[in-house]
């Protein structure tokens, strides 16, 4: 690993990368994503590191089965240093394009450990951490974290500490730990880490459209935007940013897609017929999002809320996504308001 950035597929114009989600940025959703048109950079789900843990067969082959030609970087996610470095020094043998820390993960079970987000409450612990980790990191070291933990006083101070221990690239969640996803994203400090820190940063936060993404790229002046939740609900919007970027006119995809994406992640995430009900109901956390698109009254949500089995599911997607004309209308291109999906994590936690 060398300490270059990786080129985005469109040279010299804004990066794209999928936000760390745990239990989503796995080998079957990268594979379905990069499908419909992949970001410049993956992140893992986090890898959580403690005394026991060793290397999880499941985060490595999302970089060796990956069937893209993208990079995709590992996110750690751990405070125990002796074990941390030991994870590091194990993942150097793989082709990742780099390793990434967990200091914005903002689920209470995650942070009450002190790590993650809970790290935020300890400045110098951080300072410790990430010394330890570029010493030990001999390729691209990137970090993603909130602006503080129950408020933003620190938030400076922690960017020097980005710039002290040479981070490579530093994504910013406009939001304390505390915050959530409740009310809105505080650019004006992503704006004031894009001009503080000396790694390029990107944009993380209610990025849900093509337009919302260029603004916040004029905004903030970032070198990029990572996007989680937004890219559940769209898996198009890499494409679509792409070609906004080239000068083109971006894909809008209409409910016939959305039925095809539904369809390719109930093949990806497969669990066998014994499983059945489960795996529909692990598909839930996906339509959470899509179905904040599909209709402005939420009867596709809601509706799906309530499948048991994949017939149902499949039934319902063709009444309300393809039947009666519905095929060929367009899919919101942002959540229709009032319609909010129940899974509201992001930041390498669980939704």
């Amino acid at each position: 690993m060398g300490r270059d950035l990786p080129e985005g597929m469109i040279k010299g114009k804004p990066i794209s990368a999928l936000a760390p989600m745990q239990d989503v940025t796995n080998l079957p959703f990268m594979q379905v994503v990069g499908g419909f048109g992949a970001p410049d950079y993956f992140f893992t789900e986090y890898l959580r590191v403690h005394e026991h843990s060793r290397l999880e067969p499941s985060i490595l082959d999302c970089v060796l089965k990956n069937p893209t030609d993208r990079p995709v970087f590992i996110q750690l996610i751990g405070e125990d240093i002796p074990h941390m470095i030991r994870t590091v020094k194990g993942l150097q043998s793989y082709p990742l394009a780099g390793i990434d820390l967990n200091m914005g993960c903002p689920a209470p079970k995650v942070y009450k450990k002190n790590v993650g987000g809970g790290l935020l409450r300890d400045i110098d612990k951080v300072d410790q951490l990430l010394g330890a980790l570029r010493e030990s990191i001999d390729g691209l070291f990137t970090v993603k974290m909130r602006t503080g933990f129950d408020h933003t006083e620190n938030f400076g101070r922690f960017l020097e500490l980005i710039n002290k221990h040479e981070v490579n690239l530093l994504s910013v969640h406009g939001r304390t730990v505390k915050e959530l996803y409740r009310g809105g994203v505080n650019y004006d400090l992503i704006k004031q880490a894009v001009e503080t820190v000396k790694c390029p940063v990107l944009a993380n936060g209610n990025i849900d459209s093509v337009e919302k993404a260029q603004w916040v790229l004029n905004y903030t002046g970032a070198h990029g935007v990572m996007i989680g939740r937004s890219c559940i609900r769209n898996p198009w919007i890499f494409r679509q940013l792409r070609e906004y970027f080239s000068g083109k006119d971006y894909y809008r995809p209409k409910l016939r897609d959305v039925f095809d994406y539904i369809k390719k992640l109930h093949t990806a995430t497969s669990m066998g017929e014994s499983f059945e009900k489960r795996h529909v109901n692990y598909l839930k956390k996906y339509l959470n999002f899509v179905g904040q698109g599909v209709d402005p009254e939420g009867v596709f949500l809601k509706s799906m809320r309530r499948v048991q089995s994949a017939e149902e599911l499949f039934s319902l997607c063709k009444t309300l996504l393809l039947d009666n004309g519905n095929a060929d209308k367009y899919f919101a291109e942002q959540p229709y308001e009032g319609l909010v999906a129940r899974p509201n994590c992001e930041d390498g936690c669980r939704l």
